[in-house]
């Protein structure tokens, strides 16, 4: 899976005594309703993000993770988490070219004589408010 979106926070390298390495990065996605998405880099990923700055415009593939934990009072919680494995810097899209969004790709624009909703139209019409 892909997200594409702005870096809003690049965090410091968390290492845990086991040796272990975390960083954490947060994307700003670029849509109606912006989201900011918390990723985590493990391991040797930790220094994929060294050569990009807060606001570089961004492409992360990503996977995700799930996991079940049972606390001392006997219920089961669920987790989730992001975690990135490459990251790819995005080229702003100077005006006149006539893409309205430089985090879509053109292919994935919908031409003004088709009468499909795109995938996201209809995404956004299942929200809850």
């Amino acid at each position: 899976m892909e997200i594409a979106g702005r870096i809003k926070l690049i965090s410091d390298i968390q290492t845990f005594d086991s040796g272990f390495r975390k960083r954490e990065v947060v994307l700003t996605t670029e849509e109606q309703y912006p989201q900011h998405i918390l990723i985590e880099l493990l391991g040797d990923r930790v220094d994929i993000i060294n050569s990009f700055n807060v606001g570089d415009d961004v492409r992360v593939s990503i996977n995700i993770r799930g996991r079940e934990w049972v606390n001392p009072q006997g219920e089961t919680k669920y987790f989730n988490s992001i975690t990135g494995w490459r990251i790819e810097k995005l080229m702003p899209v100077s005006s006149g070219m006539g893409q309205d969004n430089p985090m879509v790709p053109p292919s994935a624009h919908i031409s003004p004589a088709s009468s499909a909703p795109s995938m996201q139209e209809e995404e956004d019409d299942d929200l809850p408010f």
